[in-house]
């Protein structure tokens, strides 16, 4: 079983309840934090002491308080640390059962397991925790059936730099300017339309406005 764990979420009583359901698998070490930076900080932290962690359980949403955070979501963390760290295995403990949002992180390597908090949450987390452990794979009922499709269409970072772009007030004709400028291809007004205009149908939006709407309350970009 897992030796080291670090759990990244903000509120406490979760936090205690995540710690009473996994006493039993007898990990020798469970901390928390309540903020993305002091997650990553440990982690890098343990990393040089020789003590690395072994997993992170993180909730994707962290209520934003006076204290001001580089890292301000469990899906950003995920994504640095996976890269950084690419031996850390990652658990995914949240409320949001979006099906688009789980296969995004799950295309993230380390992330091996989306929970969805809720009636059997800690259950399911209790088997999260024991599967990774062995190089296997868990997803909540909530968003396994949905996962187990293949999709038919496939976010790309083409599609995320479109849609960043998009997010920040530019124009098509401005966005294949900005492509033009950072050598990314395909960067023609026509290519930036025709998936503009996939992205529209994918996601049910009616216009640009709505589009980046949609795809930032997915946690997308």
């Amino acid at each position: 079983m897992f030796k080291k764990l670090l759990v990244a979420e903000d509120f406490g009583s979760v936090n205690e309840g995540i710690i009473k359901t996994l006493a039993p698998l007898g990990i020798s070490t469970i901390e928390y934090v309540s903020y993305c930076d002091d997650a990553y900080l440990k982690v890098k932290r343990a990393e040089q002491d020789g003590e690395p962690f072994d997993l992170l359980i993180t909730d994707l949403s962290f209520k934003p308080d006076h204290r001001k955070q580089k890292i301000s979501s469990g899906k950003e963390l995920a994504s640095i640390l996976s890269h950084e760290h690419p031996s850390l295995k990652i658990i995914i403990f949240t409320h949001e059962d979006r099906i688009e949002k789980a296969r995004t992180l799950s295309a993230i390597t380390a992330v091996q397991a989306y929970v969805c908090k809720g009636r059997q949450g800690h259950s399911d987390l209790y088997t999260a925790v024991t599967m990774v452990h062995d190089d296997k794979t868990f997803h909540s009922e909530a968003v396994a059936q949905g996962l187990s499709k293949e999709p038919v269409f496939e976010l790309t970072d083409f599609d995320i730099t479109l849609l960043k772009q998009l997010s920040n007030g530019l124009l098509q004709d401005e966005i294949s300017l900005y492509l033009k400028k950072q050598s990314i291809r395909p960067s023609s007004l026509s290519s930036v339309e025709k998936r503009l205009s996939k992205l529209k149908d994918h996601f049910g939006a009616k216009n640009s406005t709505q589009l980046v709407a949609i795809v930032k309350d997915l946690g997308l970009i």
